[in-house]
């Protein structure tokens, strides 16, 4: 793997773990795609930094449980703009 790709990898786990961050906001922010982001941090990672991806894989494994919480709630959030009128 070229170092490059490690240091970004290490970047984005690290980035994650300081914010709380999900996937897509962690792309957002270094202005990748979320399949990059989600390949070095699930894949990359574990080779290149093992501790460090289980402190991520910690931090993703609960935005995958409350995934439908949040999609529930901008949905209502969404419906209720509706309603008043400032789609």
């Amino acid at each position: 793997m070229r170092q490059t790709i490690e240091v970004r990898c290490v970047s984005l786990a690290r980035y994650i773990l300081r914010t709380g961050a999900t996937v897509r906001q962690a792309a957002a922010h270094f202005g990748m795609s979320k399949s990059s982001v989600h390949k070095d941090v699930h894949e990359r990672l574990r080779t290149v930094h093992p501790g460090l991806y289980q402190e991520v894989s910690q931090v993703l494994a609960y935005h995958h449980a409350v995934r439908h919480i949040r999609g529930g709630l901008a949905t209502r959030r969404r419906w209720r703009l509706i309603r008043e009128g400032r789609s």
